[in-house]
């Protein structure tokens, strides 16, 4: 898969598809790949975080520090399979997969700091992720696996969803 729509082939289509658990119809494949050869700005298959960063969006985004960890470097079959665990095709499970399977309390912290700044305290954060892991059966010492994730999820009515425009 290069850098122009052109050599995107319907095999290849198939494949991606296949491999993101079809999250992505094969039209939204095609825009999406048209998007990643915009942002693989030198041509050479993958995209550097400083590409990410082009992206107004993305660039504003309060957790785009954290998810550029996950980003850099990635060809188009991996940008489309990190892009599905956002799709509200996936699942649970597979939105989950693309952490390292363990989460802390110190992890939930700081993407709770990422998302609310300075609008409540750090002790105010401290409290509500304790009362949430408290209200699931956990205490701010458990470390979360996938299961235990899941079910505080469930448990909190949280949905792992967002929409990711192709156009």
């Amino acid at each position: 898969m290069g850098n122009t729509s052109s050599m995107l082939t319907q095999y290849d289509i198939e494949e991606v598809q296949q491999h993101c658990n079809n999250a992505f119809s094969q039209q939204e494949i095609v825009s999406l790949y048209e998007r990643f050869c915009q942002l693989d700005q030198n041509g050479g298959g993958f995209v550097s975080g400083e590409e990410f960063l082009s992206v107004p969006e993305f660039a504003v985004n309060p957790l785009s520090q954290r998810l550029l960890t996950m980003l850099d470097g990635l060809n188009f079959k991996e940008f489309v399979a990190f892009l599905s665990a956002f799709s509200p095709r996936a699942t649970v499970q597979q939105k989950i997969e693309y952490g390292n399977g363990k989460v802390t309390f110190n992890d939930m912290l700081d993407v709770l700091h990422d998302l609310t700044g300075q609008f409540i305290s750090e002790h105010q954060r401290e409290q509500v992720l304790t009362k949430v892991l408290e209200e699931a059966g956990y205490t701010k010492e458990s470390l979360l696996v996938m299961s235990d994730f899941v079910k505080i999820l469930g448990s909190s009515g949280l949905k792992m969803e967002v929409e990711v425009p192709v156009d």
